[in-house]
């Protein structure tokens, strides 16, 4: 990666973790988890709204570093509006992208790309997995705290 596309990337992740996107508890949620990465202190809690097999709404809240607050914003940009089946797809994806050794993985992440880096340093993939993780829970209807140990 190029040092001019690592400063980008470095840009976008400031920048939702600064200013993150669908960062509000959703009073009318159909589905919520809960999830605690005891490493770093990163709480958060993803709220999703679903119709059908359609999630309409998705937002998280709660605190932590500029990657976990970073990631938790990209992935409800990237989620909502997706059915059930195509945000499971994309968590397992951008799981496989972070833990994995594949590069020809990176053309189909669109934006969540940003976060691919962070596979060089392994407790942070913790931060950027939580809110995907807790994601999973909530559409899994789990009513236990996701942690990342």
């Amino acid at each position: 990666m190029s040092a001019e596309l690592r400063e980008l990337y470095q840009e976008i992740i400031i920048d939702h973790n600064r200013n993150p996107r669908h960062h509000y508890e959703m009073k009318d949620a159909t589905v919520h988890a809960n999830g605690f990465n005891p490493l770093c202190g990163d709480k958060l809690t993803v709220y999703a709204k679903i119709e059908g097999d359609l999630i309409t709404e998705l937002s998280f809240l709660g605190c932590g570093c500029a990657i976990s607050q970073a990631s938790a914003s990209l992935m409800t940009d990237s989620i909502k509006g997706k059915t059930i089946e195509e945000a499971h797809e994309l968590f397992h994806r951008f799981h496989h992208m972070l833990t994995q050794n594949e590069d020809g993985q990176l053309r189909h992440m669109d934006k969540l790309t940003v976060l691919a880096g962070v596979k060089a340093y392994p407790a942070r993939v913790k931060c950027a997995t939580l809110a995907w993780h807790t994601l999973e829970a909530a559409l899994n209807k789990d009513s236990n705290v996701v942690k990342t140990e």
